[in-house]
């Protein structure tokens, strides 16, 4: 799977975590295309909620990455700015999640990727199959008025997204990259 090119702060550290023999800056990020939680080390200070470079080329705030995280091993600031890094990547990329609810298929013969969206059910999956074979949905609210009774569908790809990164072992991820297994060491 590619990188993720740019990421959004959730948790800038300058003197590091405090249970760290390593006393340097950290950063916790939520990378924008993949949901990739990061821990790296910055160039100087972060902003919550700034959008950063972490590609392959010359990084302007970033140092390095560290590795991959866990959403069990983010901070306690980071946990709580999830929610709003989430809706503002969403926000900013309402074309990618709207093409979403027009070309989402079938995972298995019983199964629709529509049907993981919370609230989301068979009866929701059928409309807004007959409604997209119409005419695509446009916006958010396209698709609400189109669809009746639907859960807010911009809230349900929030949640899914939330979803995906806090939960260990999902059978599907949709949007998330799925989280980093731990290592186990064995003993001879």
């Amino acid at each position: 799977m590619p990188n993720e090119e740019r990421a959004l702060v959730l948790d800038y550290l300058p003197k590091g975590k405090p249970d760290s023999y390593k006393s340097e800056p950290i950063a916790q990020l939520l990378g924008e295309q993949f949901f990739t939680l990061l821990e790296v080390v910055p160039k100087g200070e972060l902003k919550v909620l700034e959008s950063v470079y972490v590609g392959k080329e010359e990084r302007d705030k970033i140092d390095y990455i560290k590795r991959r995280i866990n959403s069990d091993e983010l901070t306690s600031t980071a946990s709580a700015e999830l929610e709003k890094a989430i809706e503002k990547i969403v926000e900013e990329n309402t074309k990618r999640f709207l093409d979403f609810y027009n070309t989402a298929g079938p995972i298995t013969i019983r199964r629709h990727q529509l049907e993981l969206l919370p609230g989301f059910g068979k009866k929701h999956m059928q409309d807004i199959i007959k409604e997209r074979r119409k005419k695509p949905f446009e916006s958010f609210e396209d698709l609400n008025k189109r669809v009746h009774l639907l859960p807010d569908p911009f809230k349900a790809i929030v949640k899914r997204i939330e979803t995906e990164l806090r939960e260990q072992n999902l059978n599907h991820y949709l949007f998330a990259r799925p989280p980093v297994k731990e290592k186990k060491f064995f003993r001879r």
